[in-house]
C-alpha cells in the first residue's frame, strides 16, 4: 500500500511529536546524571531516535527517518542547549511528573507510525505491530542502558509496551475494517496513548515475576 501524500504528511507530524516527547525525557534523564553537553545530547538523542532508527533497520528503510528530516537534528540541539542553560535541579521532580502525559502521547504517535510504516511495505501485521513497538519503546530502552538504569519499561511494571502494542493492532483493526489511513492512525494513537493514561492515572501494575527467592 503506497503512501500518500496526505498520510506522508501526517506520519511526519507524529514522528515530529514524538521525537520531541522522548527527547525531553531523555534530556531529563542527563539531567539527573549530570553528565556534560556531548552526553546530554547524546541521551536526548538516543531517546529520540533511537527506536525508529532500529524500525527503520529492521525494515531497511533508507534514509533513515531523522537523515530525511535533518532539521530535527537542529531542534534537538538547540533543545538541549536551552535546557542546560535554564534547567535547574529545582525544575526536575515537577518537570518529570509533567513529562509522564507528552511521554504518552509519543508512545502512541510512534506505535502508529512505525505500524503504519511497516504496514506501507506490506510486511505481515504482526511484524508491523512489533515495528511499532519497536519505535515508541527501543529510544527508551537504550537512554536507560547507556544512563545505567535498568529500562524503566521493564522495571515499573506499569504496561508501556503493552499499550503500544494495543494501539498497533487497533491500526491494523481499523485498515481492515477499510477505515480511512487518518482515522485509523487516530485510532491508533489514542488507544496507546489511552490505555498509557489510563495505567498512570489508576497506577495499574503488571504482576512481576514470582521465583520465590527475594530479588537480587
Amino acid at each position: 500500500m503506497p503512501n500518500t501524500p496526505v498520510l506522508t504528511f501526517l506520519l511526519t507530524t507524529l514522528e515530529a511529536g514524538a521525537t520531541l516527547a522522548f527527547a525531553l525525557s531523555g534530556l531529563l534523564e542527563a539531567a539527573r546524571k549530570r553528565l556534560d553537553p556531548v552526553g546530554v545530547c547524546m541521551v536526548a538523542g538516543l531517546a529520540a531516535f533511537g527506536g525508529g532508527t532500529l524500525r527503520d533497520v529492521l525494515l531497511d528503510r533508507r534514509p533513515f527517518f531523522w537523515v530525511e528530516h535533518a532539521s530535527w537534528l537542529w531542534a534537538l540541539l538547540a533543545l538541549c542547549a536551552a535546557a542546560m542553560m535554564f534547567m535547574r535541579s529545582s525544575h526536575f521532580a515537577p518537570t518529570e511528573r509533567a513529562m509522564q502525559w507528552p511521554d504518552a502521547v509519543g508512545l502512541g504517535l510512534f506505535s502508529a507510525s512505525g505500524t503504519q510504516l511497516a504496514l506501507a511495505q506490506g510486511q505481515p501485521a504482526i511484524v508491523a505491530v512489533l515495528m511499532g513497538v519497536v519505535t515508541a519503546v527501543f529510544g527508551g530502552v537504550l537512554r536507560d542502558i547507556v544512563c545505567n538504569e535498568i529500562p524503566s519499561a521493564f522495571r515499573d511494571h506499569r504496561p508501556y509496551a503493552v499499550c503500544a502494542f494495543a494501539g498497533g493492532w487497533v491500526l491494523v483493526g481499523a485498515q481492515w475494517l477499510g477505515l480511512a489511513d487518518g482515522a485509523g492512525l487516530l485510532l491508533g494513537v489514542l488507544t496507546a496513548t489511552g490505555l498509557r493514561v489510563l495505567t498512570i492515572v489508576t497506577d495499574f501494575r503488571l504482576p512481576q515475576w514470582s521465583s520465590g527467592s527475594p530479588p537480587r
